[in-house]
């Protein structure tokens, strides 16, 4: 949003590759999300526990996912963020510091998502 609104060159570059990037990827985890509700019959992703052992090929899915999802390389997601985050920094310095922590969260959430989903216990129902 920040990157529309600054409108530079750079930044409104950055923020389609970003659109596209975030279709992509959301899809997927929709989709992936969509199949784990299809496999255990709840929504709750806090229930689907141990994937790993039961869909090992589904876990590298949910892996590559995330990854995307946290923009690592070599994914349309890094490119999108390093221009936008670059554009960003050249308006205005102190913007590096949200952008960082949303990252952060970002990775945190992805992270955590994926081990919990994928590398818990089995549950017992």
């Amino acid at each position: 949003i920040a990157a529309c609104l600054i409108q530079t060159p750079w930044s409104i570059t950055g923020a389609m590759i970003l659109m596209i990037a975030h279709g992509l990827t959301s899809s997927m985890l929709f989709c992936l999300a969509n199949t784990n509700y299809e496999r255990t019959h709840t929504r709750t992703l806090i229930l689907a526990r141990g994937f790993q052992t039961i869909l090992p090929l589904m876990t590298s899915w949910w892996l590559l996912a995330n990854l995307t999802n946290m923009a690592l390389p070599p994914t349309i997601n890094l490119m999108g963020e390093l221009t936008i985050i670059s554009a960003l920094f050249n308006w205005s310095q102190p913007t590096i510091i949200l952008t960082g922590l949303g990252t952060l969260i970002t990775a945190i959430y992805s992270l955590h998502m994926f081990l919990t989903t994928q590398r818990n216990k089995l549950p017992l129902h």
